[in-house]
């Protein structure tokens, strides 16, 4: 689980989670994904726990890796 402190109330979401290592957005993924599995599970309901903010956190980690590719390429 994700170590560090928690948000201020200040910025965004969108804003928090660029400043996130990998390894600790995708454990905020991990979470959402299991509470919403254990929610299935225990009322039998099929409910998106947090769709923005998983959203976000693709499309940030999919940035990341896009610019990781786009590094590679300039040492090339």
């Amino acid at each position: 689980m994700a170590r560090r402190l928690p948000f201020s109330e200040n910025l965004s979401f969108a804003k928090h989670i660029k400043s996130l290592a990998d390894d600790e957005l995708l454990d905020i993924w991990e979470e959402t994904q299991r509470l919403e599995q254990l929610m299935l599970a225990e009322w039998d309901t099929a409910l998106e726990l947090a769709p923005e903010y998983e959203r976000l956190i693709v499309l940030e980690l999919q940035y990341r890796m896009g610019m990781r590719g786009v590094e590679r390429n300039q040492l090339e």
